[in-house]
């Protein structure tokens, strides 16, 4: 559809009154469309943004922007971040770029404005500029006695903060013995990173949804925390490292003096292997702005309080008989297109159970949703003739099954715990696979979602341990995927996982 026509339905719908529905049907056919001028021929058209934009920031009730702002998240970003190609890098850069400069043009964007003009960047061109310059320069690291502090962005999601920021924390814990690491995101690096001693965690949130204001407040944020901690740092003892977070909106936000600033640019195809998982490139790119040769697997430091309860669980288990305990996750991060179904996952836990002596860690993940379905899946194995148990990783009773389903609602930190004694993952692609294989634990990944390669090869686990994935096409005709065939095979790289 035109443009034209997509404005007055937009005019028409704002003047009828606020209809969350049709704002949200709406806003993905405009999204929808700039993507199908985009992939046709690379044709950029500014203005679908521009009103993507305006429907956005029309109201400040969260529940009438959030459909536009999904959209030009969700849609158009995600698909040009996923590819990993060099072209959608840079119209990446060109989108993110228009955005910030439409909310900087607006009474709410003042602060906004203001601060980019602070860091010199007074028109679209400027930022633009800067982080096509960025990504283009070769510089290297400081001498390591010159630094005092290392501020290091959180990549936000977890699965992304053990593949990716964990290998830069500790080449850069190694690198600069002498520095504190001053790893700034969200509250859920405490359950990644509360047991090393080296890392501070300054916390900042990160919203998912709401406004576009919603989403650009974060780097407000991270630039107060920089002002307090360099409080009592000299700014030539002083790096940062960006991850190429959303923090920074992947490096299109302005957060240190260039020559001090070092950015990972992880979705580029020009210089690096494109073979290489996300801990791989990390690794390659640390050794190239050190000058040094390295390599530092994916890790998970989880806080030492939750080592007792998970040896007092899984013990319980030994006691009771099992020989083998398996962690599994059915959670997509809601994202349903890395599901399989209900199918698959009840056929698959009967399988594993085959086993004698198996125990299965369910994991509830968070939410009433997937709730709702962990509770379903142990009912099904229940009328199954199985056991089960459900445990709470707090709680002072043991499971006491040594066959058997056991489900569990606890923390990530402690399910990573409970990982790290256990003897494999099973699960979709999620943060859970990256925390397996960080652990040391083998896991196997039902990867669906994507038929990208690059994308696969990229984001599936890394270890030193077997970390194997078994893919899935969900996105042609998904009445041709066979269950049974995907348990096959799970089931027989498992037995090469084991032999």
């Amino acid at each position: 559809m035109q443009l034209s026509s997509y404005r007055r339905e937009w005019y028409a719908l704002s003047e009828a009154g606020p209809d969350v529905e049709r704002l949200g049907r709406l806003s993905r056919q405009i999204a929808y469309s700039f993507l199908d001028y985009y992939l046709k021929d690379c044709r950029y058209e500014k203005d679908y943004i521009d009103l993507l934009c305006e429907m956005t920031t029309f109201s400040e009730d969260p529940e009438l922007t959030e459909p536009a702002a999904q959209a030009l998240f969700g849609i158009i970003i995600e698909n040009l971040c996923d590819d990993f190609e060099e072209l959608q890098t840079l119209t990446y850069n060109e989108v993110m770029t228009q955005i910030v400069s439409y909310c900087r043009g607006i009474g709410a964007g003042k602060a906004l404005d203001r601060t980019l003009k602070d860091f010199g960047l007074h028109a679209p061109e400027d930022l633009l500029g800067r982080i096509n310059s960025i990504r283009a320069q070769r510089i290297s690291l400081p001498d390591p006695k010159s630094v005092k502090k290392v501020f290091l962005l959180s990549r936000i999601t977890v699965g992304a903060d053990v593949a990716v920021t964990s290998v830069l924390a500790q080449r850069l814990m190694d690198f600069f013995p002498e520095a504190e690491i001053a790893l700034i995101g969200g509250s859920n690096l405490s359950e990644l990173y509360g047991g090393n001693s080296r890392v501070k965690i300054c916390g900042v949130s990160y919203s998912k949804r709401g406004s576009l204001f919603d989403r650009l407040s974060s780097w407000h944020l991270v630039l107060g925390v920089i002002q307090r901690e360099m409080a009592s740092c000299p700014p030539e003892a002083a790096i940062l490292v960006d991850s190429d977070s959303r923090l920074s909106q992947l490096g299109v936000l302005p957060l240190f003096p260039a020559g001090r600033y070092f950015y990972f640019d992880s979705r580029s195809d020009s210089a690096l292997n494109k073979k290489m998982s996300m801990a791989e490139l990390a690794n390659s790119w640390v050794d190239e702005i050190s000058g040094e040769k390295g390599f530092s697997y994916p890790r998970a430091w989880f806080p030492q309080s939750y080592v007792g309860p998970a040896n007092r669980i899984c013990g319980a288990l030994r006691s009771a008989g099992a020989e083998k305990i398996i962690v599994t996750n059915f959670g997509v991060g809601g994202n349903p297109r890395k599901r399989v179904g209900t199918d698959l996952e009840e056929r698959l836990l009967l399988s594993l159970l085959q086993e004698p002596n198996t125990v299965i860690f369910l994991d509830k993940g968070s939410g009433e949703e997937e709730l709702a379905a962990a509770d379903g899946l142990i009912r099904f194995v229940k009328g199954q003739g199985h056991s089960i148990a459900h445990v709470s990783f707090d709680a002072a009773e043991n499971p006491r099954i040594g066959w058997g389903i056991v489900g569990v609602q606890s923390r990530i930190g402690q399910l990573a715990a409970l990982m790290s004694k256990s003897d494999a993952y099973i699960g979709y692609d999620s943060a859970c696979q990256h925390i397996a294989a960080a652990l040391g634990t083998p896991c196997v990944t039902i990867f669906a979602g994507s038929n990208n390669m690059r994308f696969i090869r990229r984001w599936s686990a890394y270890g030193e341990k077997s970390t194997d994935i078994v893919h899935v096409d969900t996105l042609r005709d998904r009445s041709s995927i066979d269950v049974d065939d995907i348990v096959t095979r799970i089931m027989h790289v498992r037995r090469l996982q084991n032999p």
